[in-house]
């Protein structure tokens, strides 16, 4: 069973910056595109950025120039950092990877921006 553990989610102002990591126990983990999505209380889940098997990266409008993507096929791990926070950034990240018909989801880290 795929395993993805996520870590650096905290309580931040705003302005401030988090950086958020993925370690997946999947060897294959290159074949994969990895994402990161987050879901705020009575919100849809939305899919916040995406880094392909080939590096490209893609962002929701709502983040771009404050959030980056990067991956490490080295190390199967997958990170997010996030400058420049927003009370709307406030939400439970998911770190997600999926090729084909296999998609599988971390447990969730939580993200808090406020005074």
């Amino acid at each position: 069973q795929v395993q993805l553990v996520e870590s650096g989610g905290g309580l931040v102002q705003p302005g401030g910056s988090l950086r958020l990591s993925c370690a997946a126990s999947e060897i294959m983990f290159s074949f994969y595109a990895m994402n990161w999505y987050r879901q705020a209380p009575g919100k849809q889940r939305e899919l916040v950025a995406t880094a392909t098997i080939t590096g490209i990266t893609n962002y929701a409008d709502s983040v771009k120039g404050r959030f980056t993507i990067s991956r490490d096929d080295a190390k199967n791990t997958v990170d997010l950092q996030m400058n420049s926070l927003k009370p709307e950034d406030t939400a439970t990240y998911y770190c997600n990877m999926k090729s084909g018909g296999r998609e599988y989801w971390g447990q969730g880290t939580q993200v808090t921006v406020s005074s």
